[in-house]
């Protein structure tokens, strides 16, 4: 990971520009470069993962323009071939062919891209800057308009607390340019339905995710990976594994009393045969990293930080424990290929609908909570679940055999990886929630801390002064009053509570996770 900042205007206001981009130090340890000029000013704090010679250091320029980025260019070396011809490359930095790209091609060439990145350029000609986000949204940006009307852009929202008076995410799949914004991308836009059945889109979907995983496996630093022992985090070591040449690294967490993902996780890593480190945590880490998570993840949503506490927790074991650098993880999964709650959903429109939806949102959501705790940790999350070409095919498919008819939910993703992958016990395992996994006593702390904090007439009482996303049980009050504590009045960047579809049959229910659902049956035992 690394952080990004650009101030679009004149008369920086230089002092509290600094102050304000050293709250995400964390995100590049391993330098900082801010420039002023005539128009404005860029910020870089430098994770490095590719290119790990100062000569990657950004901003890069060309020609008077500039560019930070916080990404990583799947199959830069293609462009860089083809752009060597009139530009000679200073770094093995796959961000610098976003300027020479850029000449060539201006606002064009975001659609070209394979990447997870956020970016602003300045054109020099034009006295102008340029912003843009990956059509999913795993790389963070934000923006807000100071009191003077200019626009600032910043990786996270805690840059702009201060700065700014509203802050906004940047919308996935656009970018900004002369006071717009323009969509180049949306990746869960509907389209006609391919007509492959079963055996043609498992094995298009093992081949389309295998080219995902090993693209995400290239870097110039260490490589880890967070195992869970459910299906989605299982196939990315499985296939890792597979594809490296000695043990991978993998980590997984859970409660000292009731740590479910524990043993399947260690199922896992003894088949694969890698490096496997368990980190176990009580009650009182839980509670004493609650906060924390909340500034981090800048969020109210239950989901998100019940989730984050122990990812949260499993990197910050990482960091201070290892020399990795990037961390692959398995979000994104349940979004594509359906979830407990989607088994309820009442026709195939319904399910592919709601699809749509989760992928629009994600960046509110799994893929907040994934890079907000790996970064967090000046580590950098890989999504492989989340590569544009895989996810595209998967959303092509016809809902008809996406949906749970099998008795099984994710059926095509289970059966594309039948084989050697990993052991049938583990490939058609009902998965927990992951803040259950950790141990379902996790959740049932947090929500006991929050009983005891709030009397019944306090919760009434507290929870009345919100009129948007209303606290709705003590521990969503809880997590709202330490969201308002960094985010004062921000509370709009978030778009609503992750729930189920409450509108469909069996999902009407005041609780977030799965468990609560009847269909969750041997999930998590």
């Amino acid at each position: 990971m690394c952080s990004i900042m650009s101030y679009c205007g004149k008369d920086v206001p230089k002092k509290l520009f600094e102050e304000c981009f050293a709250k995400t130090s964390y995100r590049g340890p391993d330098r900082s470069e801010t420039v002023y000029f005539d128009d404005g000013a860029m910020a870089f704090h430098r994770l490095a993962i590719m290119g790990l010679t100062p000569d990657g250091m950004q901003p890069f320029a060309l020609n008077g323009n500039l560019v930070i980025c916080n990404g990583e260019i799947y199959g830069y070396e293609k462009f860089k071939s083809e752009l060597e011809k009139d530009y000679e490359f200073k770094s093995g930095s796959d961000c610098e062919i976003l300027l020479p790209l850029y000449e060539k091609y201006g606002t064009d060439m975001f659609v070209k891209l394979d990447a997870e990145f956020a970016c602003v350029i300045y054109d020099a000609k034009k006295h102008s800057f340029i912003a843009a986000r990956d059509p999913i949204g795993i790389r963070p940006l934000f923006y807000g308009y100071d009191l003077q009307g200019n626009i600032v852009f910043a990786s996270e929202a805690v840059n702009l607390v201060g700065l700014v008076k509203k802050v906004f995410p940047f919308p996935p799949g656009h970018y900004y340019s002369d006071g717009k914004f323009t969509c180049y991308l949306d990746v869960a836009a509907r389209t006609p339905y391919l007509p492959d059945g079963i055996p043609e889109a498992c094995e298009k979907i093992r081949e389309k995710l295998v080219a995902g995983i090993r693209k995400r496996l290239v870097a110039d630093a260490k490589v880890g990976f967070l195992l869970s022992g459910g299906l989605d985090s299982s196939l990315v070591c499985a296939v890792a594994a597979k594809e490296s040449d000695r043990p991978i690294r993998t980590f997984s967490i859970g409660m000292d009393t009731d740590a479910i993902d524990l043993k399947y996780a260690k199922e896992v890593a003894d088949y694969l045969k890698s490096d496997h480190t368990e980190v176990i945590i009580t009650r009182q880490d839980v509670l004493d990293a609650l906060e924390k998570v909340v500034k981090i993840t800048a969020t109210f949503d239950i989901t998100t930080i019940r989730a984050s506490i122990g990812m949260y927790l499993v990197c910050k074991a990482v960091h201070e424990q290892t020399d990795i650098r990037v961390l692959l993880t398995g979000e994104i999964s349940d979004e594509l290929f359906g979830y407990k709650y989607t088994d309820y959903a009442p026709d195939e429109e319904a399910f592919q609908s709601e699809a749509e939806k989760r992928i629009r949102e994600l960046y509110m959501y799994d893929v907040l909570r994934a890079d907000r705790c790996i970064s967090a940790n000046s580590l950098e999350a890989r999504v492989p679940f989340g590569d544009l070409d895989f996810v595209r095919y998967v959303m092509s498919l016809d809902p008809k055999i996406k949906m749970n008819r099998y008795g099984k939910g994710k059926y095509l993703l289970r059966k594309a990886f039948e084989g050697d992958y990993l052991p049938s016990s583990i490939l058609y395992r009902e998965k927990a929630a992951f803040s259950d996994a950790v141990g379902h006593s996790m959740v049932n702390d947090l929500k006991s801390y929050a009983e005891w904090l709030y009397t019944d007439s306090e919760f009434a009482e507290k929870s009345a002064k919100y009129t948007y996303c209303k606290p709705f049980t003590k521990e969503s009050l809880l997590y709202r009053e330490l969201f308002e504590k960094y985010y004062p009045g921000q509370a709009e960047m978030i778009k609503d509570f992750w729930m189920p579809n409450k509108t469909w049959p069996g999902c009407n229910v005041d609780d977030p996770s799965a468990r609560v659902l009847a269909n969750y049956g041997s999930s998590g035992i």
